[in-house]
């Protein structure tokens, strides 16, 4: 009877450290369970505030200029970069226009600067006024290549703000230099290659 009495003790006590190892498991399981819902989370809350953009600028007018631009918005602030190749070596200039239209062959189908609060055309910040679109001037190398960085809290990607939503806007790439003086387009000359913006 007492070899019983152990037996059954040893199987209560074996049962009651069974029982707190599988609480220990069931809590350690749902505590990584928490924290992979806590890093889904923070991954889902960076890829909401970050958009990114890609296209492909075409040549136009006879050129053979191309390239890729993308624009990423973090934090109320907007990228553009764009990498270009075919360019004649020097300087020229970058704008966005208003339509998202490439279709012409010397890109006037893109319309003019994008100046959605109708300043007059300059120099990016000038206290005399410039236009959202009035990105400036680059330069190419003597291989033709150039990259070209803008960033802005000016713009964003998709917003209601018809003042900064470049979506549905076109980024033009000029033959020559804006003068950021001559209206209203700054003299940049033919457009040589073109990409709409487009969601």
């Amino acid at each position: 009877m007492k070899i019983l009495k152990l037996a059954i003790l040893a199987i209560l006590i074996s049962f009651v450290y069974q029982c707190k190892d599988s609480k220990k498991e069931m809590n350690e399981a749902s505590e990584d369970m928490q924290a992979d819902d806590e890093k889904n989370e923070v991954m889902e809350k960076m890829e909401e505030q970050a958009k990114t953009l890609q296209f492909s600028l075409e040549p136009k007018s006879n050129s053979k200029v191309e390239g890729v631009v993308n624009f990423t918005e973090t934090e109320g602030s907007v990228t553009m970069t764009a990498t270009l190749k075919g360019l004649e070596q020097g300087e020229h200039a970058i704008h966005i226009h208003e339509k998202a239209d490439c279709s012409a062959t010397d890109g006037a189908s893109a319309g003019g600067h994008w100046n959605p609060t109708n300043e007059p055309h300059g120099k990016w910040g000038a206290e005399t006024g410039y236009h959202r679109g009035d990105i400036g001037n680059f330069t190419a190398d003597a291989e033709g290549n150039a990259t070209v960085t803008f960033s802005t809290g000016e713009w964003c990607i998709g917003c209601e703000d018809a003042n900064k939503n470049i979506v549905s806007k076109a980024v033009i790439v000029h033959q020559g230099v804006d003068d950021f003086t001559t209206q209203p387009s700054g003299d940049a000359g033919a457009r040589v290659s073109c990409t709409g913006i487009i969601e």
